[in-house]
């Protein structure tokens, strides 16, 4: 009876928060690479500097990375960015595991929600709090 009751609060608790469990190992794994800064003559695409930003600071803006760089950096003998250049081949195997891990938490969070869809014996709530799981953080970042 008890383990009953764990097993279906635990997929209540799931569903609800399989969203953000997503979107936060997606944009964490953009992170990884800082794909969601400029950095060189990269600039990141907005979408994916917004995201980053509401991952970081709950702010669904454009973070301080996004303006251009001074003129100044790119004359000779102006400091630069080097820490991509320094990285250690553990720093390098490092973000690797954390991408397999980041990927395989989506996954395994997005197969646990179709499990708890198509399992649960009140396919109503079960979608009820899927649904809201991804609207309410929409709709707070709205407001």
């Amino acid at each position: 009876m008890l383990s009953s009751t764990i097993r279906r609060w635990h997929s209540y608790i799931g569903l609800f928060i399989a969203p953000s469990v997503i979107f936060f190992a997606l944009t964490g794994a953009t992170q990884l690479y800082g794909l969601h800064e400029a950095h060189g003559h990269y600039r990141p695409p907005a979408i994916v500097e917004k995201l980053s930003s509401l991952h970081k600071d709950q702010v669904f803006a454009f973070g301080h990375h996004h303006e251009p760089l001074p003129a100044a950096a790119d004359k000779p003998g102006a400091p630069q960015d080097d820490d991509n250049d320094k990285d250690e081949t553990s720093t390098v195997i490092l973000r690797g595991f954390f991408l397999v891990v980041a990927l395989g938490l989506a996954f395994s969070s997005a197969f646990g929600a179709w499990m708890g869809l198509t399992q649960i014996r009140r396919p109503r709530l079960a979608s009820g709090l899927l649904i809201s799981g991804a609207l309410i953080p929409v709709i707070l970042v709205m407001v």
